[in-house]
This record gives structure tokens, C-alpha cells and sequence, in this order.
């Protein structure tokens, strides 16, 4: 027989074998690696669909979330978790695995009572357990719930009471729920069935239905825009949804404020509130829908307005007495303790009406509502393109450090370029009819609120002289002029006065 051929060691052969060995062992390498990411991305693109089909067809208001913010247990499982899902109106918790069960098994929030009941006091206590809040005391005993490391205790999702699980009776699981510290302030879903059936019956009389909750009873209407300053809005309305009836919270980018105060002509005259959350654009839409509401002839139902802010601004709310900005520094509780013991004042608001120049005056003047200011000049220039660019890309304007620094930068910008000088020989002013001389100016502000620019004291300035001061509610302007941005900077940190032109009752703008 003749003898098997072998390749010689070191001959081309081999040298070949080995290279085939190394190319493959580096595809494995690369391609393994490719594929095991490939593999995970398309089980979590699963997992995230089968989640948000559940959201979807779920009566709960389910959110996700990566990292809870305190210690928290599956309602089903009762095991330790960090992230998960949460309904921001009953406050349920829950593992991804037993999102299903969870939504089969518990009830939400209901905002109307299926039966046709007509007693309004008769809705016993809806009881949730595990994950009550770690400062929150028995009803019973008086003592701390939620102090163990597992799912205890129990808390109703109207009241916001809680109880140990030692020291719930059957009496607590039937007994009857008063909606605890804020029922001034809720719209129980039991209102909600009468109004319904007395609508069917073609009846309004709403106030012999209201009687029956007091005279204490001013339902709240809470109206947030999630766009606003530092997107703050999207987990507030989850926090207002916990302790009021959902019905109540509304997100204006989804729902338009007119269409959201239309749930007051279902209450008592004179008797809402709303609470709007947002920055001063986001106040003055919803004073817009209120006058819509006057143009229906709906004057009985016009609510009051309070404000949170959360823009980057919040002139109009710092003048109301709301504050300059809210960052999460006070419960969600406090705010509507706040709102429940507010007093009412009065705001002046102006009609800002613009006429194009032309020899026939075929086009109908615009009209435009004006709650702060309105300005011709840098300060307008700014805000214009900051609002620009915030319809974008609004995400990018998350932080009010950052938005303040995006007007800084324009006001920079336009301390170079001087787009509006010399606009006291493009414009005529006059004060109550009479024509008034301007010195060299860029800008003219027109001033119906105290604060502007952020907090600023305008019209008083540094204060070395003696003006009166700014009032919302005098039916006078404050007309001031600016020499320019760098100006208007100068005023704000109380190194420079305003240039003031006068107050007046009507003011008026013509093109030179």
C-alpha cells in the first residue's frame, strides 16, 4: 500500500489550514456579539409591545418606570422590586412579569359609580395593600405603616387613609369613605352617576344635588400643560390623579383648556376651581378658554384660577402671589391645601388690537389678549426666537437654567447686531390720545403686571426714586422705554432705571 500524504510542516498547505482556522475563530467573535445584542433588542422590542398593548386595553393608568423611588413590592407577587410599572391613579405596583395578572385582578379608580345610586355619602373605602406611604399613620392605632420590608398594610385610594393589616376589621372593609382631607375638593364618582341619570331625566338642578356635600364643597379642575419649564407636568398630573377623581386632571397638550372647563357646567354655580400648572403662555390659554366660556353665555360657571408655575418666567404667578418657579420643593398635598385656603383678587386684562397700514383697510384688524406685557423692541425679538425654537425641538428646553440661558444668548447676539435701533423714528406713541415725545430708544415695554423679564421690578426700579407702584388691578399701563439689550440686562440686576414714559388708560403704537 502506499503511504497516506501528509503536508510537511511549514509548507503552504498548513499555513493555509491555520489562517482558515483564525479567520473562522474571528467571525465567531465579531458576529456572536452582533447577534446575542440583536437577539436581546428584539425580546425587549417584544416585551415592549406586548406592555403597551396591555396600557392600552388596561383601565389603569399604567406607567414605566427604571428605578422606584423608595422601596417597593409587586402587588401580586410580593416580591422586592426596583423597576417596573405603577398606575398614577390608584397607585398600584407591579413587576413587569405580573403586569397582566395585576391588571385582571385590580380594580382603578372609578370616576362614575356603575350602579345608578342616588346617596351620595354611600361609597365605602377602596382598599389597595403594600406600598403605603412611609409617613402615613394607622386609622386605628396611630401608629407607622409601612415600616417592614415586605408588602404590608393597607391604604384607600380616595381618602388616602391607611391601616395595619392587624388592624383591619371587617367593619373598615365596609365602612363608608368621607374622602378624607381634600372631599372639598374631590367630585365623588357618585355626583358624577347622579348628574348623569338627571341629564337622562333632562334635569338641572344641580345645586339641591350639591347641597348634600356641604357648603365647603369647591371642586378643583386641575389643568397642566407636561410641555412646560422642566416638564415637571407629566408626573404631577399622575400625583393630582391619586388624590383627586381622575375626571378631574386634565394635560392641555392633549385635552384644550375650553374643552376641559366644560366639566364645570356640570357643577354648582360659582363654585369651581382651577389649578393650572404651567408657565404664563400656558395661564393665558386658560384665561382665553374662560372668556370663550363668557362668549357661550356660561358666566355662572367661570372658575377661579390659581397657578403652580412651572415655566421659566411665572411673571403673571409672581405677581398672584404663586411664587417664581416650583421645582418639587412642597408636596403635591401642601399645593392644594394651598389652593383650598387662597383668597380671590382681581387681575386686569387688555384687549392688544393690530391694524396693517394701507390705503384701504380691507383686512379685519387682529385681536390678541394680553395678561403681562407687550413690548416692541430686543425683549420681544428674544422671546420670539427662544419660542421658535422651543416649537422645534421642545425637549431640548427641559431646565429653566437652560432656557435662561438660551434668551441670554439672543440678548448677547442682539447687543451686536442692534436690530431695533433707532425705533424711536420707526414708531409714534401716544398715551390716552396724546402724542408723546421719545428720546433715542430700542424698545417700548407696556406693563399691566408688577413683574418682568423673570422677576423684575420694572417700573420701580432700583428704587432711588419715588413712582408708585405697579398694580394689576388699577386699569393704568406702565409704558417704559429700554435703550437696548445690554439695557434691559442692566435693569435686572438692579444697575440701571428704566426709561419711564407715563401711565395711561390706552396706549397706542402708529408706523412713522
Amino acid at each position: 500500500m502506499e503511504a497516506e500524504r501528509r503536508p510537511a510542516p511549514g509548507s503552504p498547505s498548513e499555513g493555509l489550514f491555520a489562517d482558515g482556522h483564525l479567520i473562522l475563530w474571528t467571525l465567531c467573535s465579531v458576529l456572536l456579539p452582533v447577534f446575542i445584542t440583536f437577539w436581546c433588542s428584539l425580546q425587549r422590542s417584544r416585551r415592549l409591545l406586548h406592555r403597551r398593548d396591555i396600557f392600552r386595553k388596561s383601565k389603569h393608568g399604567w406607567r414605566d418606570t427604571d428605578l422606584f423611588s423608595q422601596p417597593t413590592y409587586c402587588c401580586v407577587c410580593a416580591q422586592h422590586i426596583l423597576q417596573g410599572a405603577f398606575c398614577d391613579c390608584c397607585g398600584l405596583r407591579v413587576d413587569e412579569g405580573c403586569l397582566k395578572k395585576a391588571d385582571r385582578r385590580f380594580q382603578c379608580k372609578e370616576i362614575m359609580l356603575k350602579n345608578d345610586t342616588k346617596v351620595l355619602d354611600a361609597m365605602p373605602h377602596h382598599w389597595i395593600r403594600g406600598n403605603v406611604p412611609l409617613c402615613s399613620y394607622c386609622m386605628v392605632c396611630k401608629q407607622q405603616c409601612g415600616c417592614q420590608p415586605k408588602l404590608c398594610d393597607y391604604r384607600c385610594i380616595w381618602c388616602q387613609k391607611t391601616v395595619h393589616d392587624e388592624c383591619m376589621k371587617n367593619s373598615l372593609k365596609n365602612e363608608k369613605c368621607d374622602f378624607g382631607e381634600f372631599k372639598n375638593l374631590i367630585i365623588p364618582p357618585s355626583y358624577l352617576t347622579s348628574i348623569n341619570q338627571m341629564r337622562k331625566d333632562k334635569k338641572t338642578d344641580y345645586e339641591v344635588l350639591a347641597s348634600k356635600l356641604g357648603k365647603q364643597w369647591t371642586p378643583l379642575i386641575i389643568l397642566a400643560n407636561s410641555r412646560s419649564g422642566t416638564n415637571m407636568g407629566e408626573g404631577l398630573l399622575g400625583e393630582f390623579r391619586i388624590l383627586l377623581n381622575p375626571v378631574q386632571v386634565f394635560d392641555v397638550t392633549k385635552t384644550p383648556p375650553i374643552k376641559a372647563l366644560q366639566l364645570c357646567t356640570l357643577l354648582p354655580y360659582y363654585s369651581a376651581r382651577v389649578l393650572v400648572c404651567g408657565g404664563d403662555g400656558t395661564v393665558g390659554w386658560v384665561l382665553d378658554a374662560v372668556d370663550d366660556m363668557k362668549i357661550k353665555g356660561q358666566e355662572k360657571y367661570i372658575p377661579q384660577v390659581a397657578v403652580l408655575p412651572l415655566g421659566t418666567g411665572n411673571d403673571l404667578s409672581n405677581t398672584l402671589g404663586w411664587g417664581t418657579g416650583y421645582a418639587g420643593e412642597i408636596p403635591v398635598a401642601q399645593v392644594l391645601r394651598n389652593v383650598m385656603e387662597a383668597d380671590g383678587i382681581k387681575l386686569d386684562r387688555w384687549k392688544v388690537q393690530v391694524t396693517n397700514k394701507g390705503y384701504y383697510n380691507l383686512r379685519k384688524p387682529k385681536e390678541f389678549t394680553m395678561n403681562n406685557y407687550f413690548s416692541v423692541g430686543p425683549d420681544a425679538l428674544m422671546a420670539l426666537n427662544f419660542h421658535a425654537h422651543r416649537e422645534k425641538a421642545p425637549s431640548l428646553f427641559s431646565s429653566r437654567i437652560l432656557n435662561k440661558a438660551v434668551y441670554l444668548f439672543y440678548g448677547t447676539k442682539d447687543c451686536l447686531v442692534q436690530e431695533c435701533k433707532d425705533l424711536n423714528k420707526k414708531v409714534e406713541l401716544e398715551l390716552d390720545g396724546e402724542r408723546v415725545a421719545l428720546p433715542s430708544l430700542e424698545g417700548i415695554i407696556v406693563l399691566n403686571i408688577g413683574y418682568w423679564g423673570g422677576g423684575c421690578r420694572l417700573w420701580e426700579g432700583m428704587g432711588d426714586e419715588t413712582y408708585p407702584l405697579a398694580r394689576h388691578d388699577d386699569g393704568l399701563l406702565e409704558v417704559v422705554g429700554v435703550y437696548g439689550s445690554f439695557h434691559c440686562a442692566q435693569i435686572q440686576v438692579k444697575l440701571a432705571n428704566p426709561f419711564r414714559i407715563g401711565q395711561a388708560h390706552t396706549v397706542r403704537f402708529r408706523a412713522a
